[in-house]
This record gives structure tokens, sequence and C-alpha cells, in this order.
């Protein structure tokens, strides 16, 4: 069967196993094109993304142009003449000149159950959004925002305290699988690329960092799957004593309190109780500005925690 040269788009650490694949497998990737440089950590430098080590680790051209539509870029990509372009977690919403520049299109590995949570952030919204179960969508990319047909999908279930970090590890995975099995049913005439469901659809908008401030007032219910949701980025927060004071590891805990919203009601080894706007919600890791991220058992060595105080 003939291989097919591929460009391969993506910048973050859940586009790393999906390229890993592509490198180990009968195809050959011929550039990779990922955000450029950012400054990260508290020095501020500029690091390479997660994509770009790989790639060139792996003796793989790199291109990181500040503008998707730089025609002197579009004209790279065509001196490159690649047969398909992969692309998982660019950044960037592709314009027509490149999805129409290779002659099998441009292949995109979701994070969600398409059309379910199209946009920036599914992941986050399946969690946030109570779902038993996501997973990941091969998607043959047209110009609208993830609404291309679909080659194949799998789910995957959502586990009770699963984080979005955790999940976006599984999925990266399990996209890392299917794209083979997409790019290899299609050079065989199995997989037929076919239109996305017209009902079922949502939206997963991209997170802020301000819709990370916990309010009490709602159901621990709700907050559980936010600070899940939020972890690792932005983070769930609120303020103890007016230092603010990121949330880890909850858990709901059905049980009444007459204690208004946001009331520490009980503080042990296994964490912190804090009263909601519905039953009871613990809290197992916090993160004090400034400060690394502790259980709670070993935040309170050093802070004195007791019920009765007040967050927010």
């Amino acid at each position: 069967m003939k291989s097919w040269s591929l460009i391969f788009m993506g910048t973050p650490e859940f586009a790393v196993p999906i390229l890993k694949a592509l490198i180990a497998g009968p195809d050959e990737v011929v550039a990779v094109v990922c955000q450029p440089d950012r400054p990260r950590g508290r020095g501020r430098k500029p690091s390479p993304p997660p994509v770009k080590i790989v790639a060139q680790e792996a003796g793989i051209t790199v291109y990181q142009p500040e503008k998707i539509r730089d025609p002197a870029f579009i004209s790279q990509l065509k001196a490159v003449s690649p047969e398909a372009i992969v692309v998982a977690a660019y950044g960037k919403i592709l314009p027509p000149e490149i999805l129409k520049l290779p002659p099998r299109g441009c292949i995109n590995v979701h994070a969600s159950l398409l059309p379910k949570f199209r946009g920036a952030a599914p992941i986050n919204w399946a969690i946030i959004s109570g779902e038993e179960k996501t997973g990941v969508t091969i998607m043959q990319m047209d110009e609208g925002m993830d609404t291309g047909p679909i080659i194949l999908a799998r789910e995957i279930p959502i586990e009770p305290e699963e984080t979005a970090g955790s999940l976006a590890k599984r999925l990266s995975d399990l996209g890392a699988e299917l794209i083979l099995e997409a790019i290899e049913g299609l050079k065989e005439g199995r997989l037929h690329p076919r239109p996305q469901p017209k009902t079922g659809v949502s939206y997963a908008p991209p997170l802020k960092k301000e819709d990370g401030l916990a309010d009490f007032s709602r159901p621990a219910e709700e907050l559980d799957r936010l600070i899940r949701g939020f972890d690792p980025w932005p983070t769930v927060y609120t303020f103890l004593q007016g230092r603010r004071l990121k949330l880890f590891r909850p858990r709901v805990i059905e049980a009444p309190s007459q204690a208004p919203p946001g009331t520490i009601v009980a503080v042990s080894e296994e964490g912190i109780t804090i009263a909601t706007g519905r039953g009871l919600l613990l809290i197992k890791e916090v993160q004090l500005e400034g400060r690394k991220r502790l259980p709670v058992a070993e935040f309170t060595r050093g802070y004195h925690l007791k019920p009765g105080m007040r967050l927010g």
C-alpha cells in the first residue's frame, strides 16, 4: 500500500502522542507546524511547545508562523506537497487555502464525540457538563468550526474523580490509535466520511481565568465538576484571609448544613469540608498563592484552618 506524505499541525502536550504515533507509523511526516515559542514559567523565558521538541528530536522540519494566513508560509506548505495534513489541537482555525491544499484534505483529531462539544475546550466542558462518557472523533475538516464529516469515532467513560488533565491524557492516547486506523481505512477504501448528525450539537468555548472564582452558593455537585474540569488550567480558586487559594481533588458529601455557603464546617486529615448552596464539598488539596500545591493534611501543619472560617 502506498504511503502518504503528511504534514502534522499541533502544539500542546495533547498532540504529542498523536505526532509520535504518526512518526512511528507507515507514513512519512515531512513537516510539523506549531505555534511560536511563548514565554513560560516564572522567568518568562521563551520555550518551545511540546510538539516542536518531539519534531526536532525526530529531525523533522518545523514551521512556526505568527500568522497562519501568511502567503509566504502557505507557499512553504505547497512546496512540501503533502498527501494529507493531520491536525490535533493546533490552536488556530485553518483558512480555505490550507484546507484545500492536500489532495486527501485536512484530517482533525477532536477530543469529543461530535457533534457534542465543538470548539476549543471539549475535554473541560465534558466534565463540567456532567457527561458520563466522551471520546475522540477523527474528522475531515471543512471551513466550519468542527463541522466536517466524521471518519471514525470511539467513546470512553469519564471516571468519577477524573480531571481535565487525566482525561486529556487518555483521549490523546486514544487519538493516537484512531488516527492510524483512520488513515489506513481511508487508503483501503473501507472508511467513508459521513455527515455529522444535525441533532445533539453543543459548544465548548475557551476557558477564562476569571471563570475560576468559586461561587459557593452553587450546589456542591456543580462545584465538584467545575474544579475537576478546570484542573490543571485555569483552576478554581477562592480567597482565604485575603490570599488566593486554589482548590483541587473535590468530593461531594451528601449531608445537610445550616452554615452559610463558603463556611469551613470541618477540618480533617482527609481535607476541609465546605458548606455550599446544596450539600457539602470536601477539598483534599489546596494551593495558596506563592506556595506549592499540597494535600490539606500537609497544608494545615503550616496554616491553621478551623471550622467557622469563611472562604471567598
